[in-house]
């Protein structure tokens, strides 16, 4: 498959345009991916309500009946429950993981056994996550290109 990018003006809109035979699963598969990125949700930092990326968020977690983003260096709050969040980001990549955690797959460095059945996921920001071993199983379907229930 050739590939082809285009820059254009910032005040142009961006498109990704396919040209095939036919849908096939690998064309799919790509347009999966793109739409997976796209996206955005809203948070609260120092009294500030502020857009933040899915792209940009490593897990989302609930503390105290709270719900928070994790972004490099940041966390945001959000108003929405974890629950709320997890049907909407289900398309983009991320999973429950616990009871009061979602991580985003993207951000995911490596991932390895740890006590009790449970596993330990390193993000590309050096943090480890622990990922409750009643998620184990979702994960490893995940990881193989499955779709999470």
């Amino acid at each position: 498959m050739l590939t082809k990018i285009t820059k254009i003006e910032r005040e142009k809109p961006e498109l990704l345009e396919i040209h095939c035979h036919s849908v096939s699963d690998e064309v799919r598969e790509i347009i999966a991916f793109v739409k997976s990125r796209q996206g955005q949700l809203s948070g609260t930092l120092d009294e500030r309500q502020y857009e933040i990326s899915v792209t940009d968020i490593y897990y989302i977690e609930s503390v105290d009946s709270h719900t928070f983003f994790y972004t490099q260096g940041k966390v945001y709050e959000s108003k929405q429950k974890l629950y709320e969040l997890e049907e909407i980001l289900k398309e983009k990549h991320f999973l429950r993981i616990s009871k009061s955690m979602i991580l985003n797959l993207m951000k995911v460095s490596s991932i390895k056994p740890a006590l009790n059945g449970r596993f330990t996921a390193v993000l590309s920001s050096d943090e480890q996550i622990i990922i409750s071993r009643k998620y184990v199983p979702e994960l490893k379907k995940a990881l193989k290109g499955g779709k999470p229930a």
